[in-house]
């Protein structure tokens, strides 16, 4: 099972409108400076302090540079990024509900990436393993980051670099307030060192949906084959010891994460291949008392 193009293209309507602010009739914001900040606004310059600027903008650093007070001005700022990173990792191309994980990991992307058109933001993809797919606005730069994800998730990249990799080629290309959503398998994303998720959430507006399937998160109370390296298993998930260390490597990971990674400024979603591509937009359930 692999994404399709024009599935990518029909999830446009699942897409929810986000607001935008300052967009005038050209399509870019307004550059007038100001010395009031407000939502989508980015430093512009300082000049030196006149009676009726607004104390809380004071240039602190310049001021006590040259011993002359200076405020600072700011301007709309022009669009924003909204980054999507893939993660392609072999174990989403996989799935018993439905769709693959992959798959509805393309359909999530989609979303992500429709949303992001509908704020007026440039949109740009990456995966570990080749070169970006540079920033671009309106149907442009939509539609190149849905030829990139039907590409991506068809099947396993050769050259995948791993998670942890994607995330710090996003580190250096964004710029502080950029959006950032990474599309990611639980046992992938847990192996990302915390200070690297630390890191994005402090400075963007990040999100980490969770791709996970129905046999990972309540496999079935008996023995089960399964084929792994060429071999095929049985796991007697009939017994209690198995079922806790199934659930230990395939449903604690994302369990994890979405308990951690929040206090770090990331909003963490869980996706499962039987739900609706923009289902982790909805506000996350609680978590499930462990087993």
């Amino acid at each position: 099972m692999v994404p399709r193009l024009e599935e990518l293209v029909a999830l446009r309507h699942e897409a929810p409108r986000m607001d935008t602010p300052g967009i005038g009739r050209a399509g870019m914001r307004g550059a007038a400076p100001s010395s009031l900040r407000g939502r989508g606004m980015e430093y512009a310059e300082s000049r030196e302090y006149v009676p009726g600027d607004d104390v809380r903008r004071m240039d602190w650093r310049l001021t006590a540079r040259t011993g002359r007070a200076h405020t600072k001005l700011f301007q709309a700022e022009r669009e924003r990024l909204a980054l999507l990173v893939a993660d392609t990792s072999p174990a989403l191309y996989f799935g018993t509900r439905v769709r693959f994980k992959s798959v509805q990991a393309a359909r999530a992307g989609a979303v992500a990436t429709w949303a992001a058109l509908q704020a007026g933001d440039r949109i740009a993809a990456l995966r570990a393993g080749e070169p970006a797919i540079p920033p671009a606005g309106g149907m442009r730069g939509a539609m190149r980051v849905l030829e990139a994800l039907s590409r991506w998730y068809a099947r396993p990249p050769a050259d995948d670099a791993g998670l942890e990799l994607a995330l710090e080629h996003a580190q250096r290309l964004l710029r502080p307030g950029a959006r950032l959503v990474v599309l990611a398998d639980p046992q992938a994303a847990a192996k990302v060192p915390l200070q690297r998720w630390a890191a994005l959430g402090r400075h963007h507006e990040a999100t980490l949906v969770l791709l996970q399937d129905a046999l990972e998160i309540a496999p079935p109370r008996r023995a089960l084959a399964v084929a792994s390296g060429g071999q095929r298993l049985h796991v007697p998930l009939q017994l209690a010891q198995a079922r806790a260390q199934w659930h230990q490597v395939l449903a604690r990971p994302a369990e994890t994460l979405a308990q951690s990674l929040p206090a770090y400024g990331w909003r963490v979603h869980r996706l499962a291949t039987d739900a609706t591509a923009s289902g982790w937009l909805r506000p996350a359930r609680p978590l499930p008392p462990d087993a």
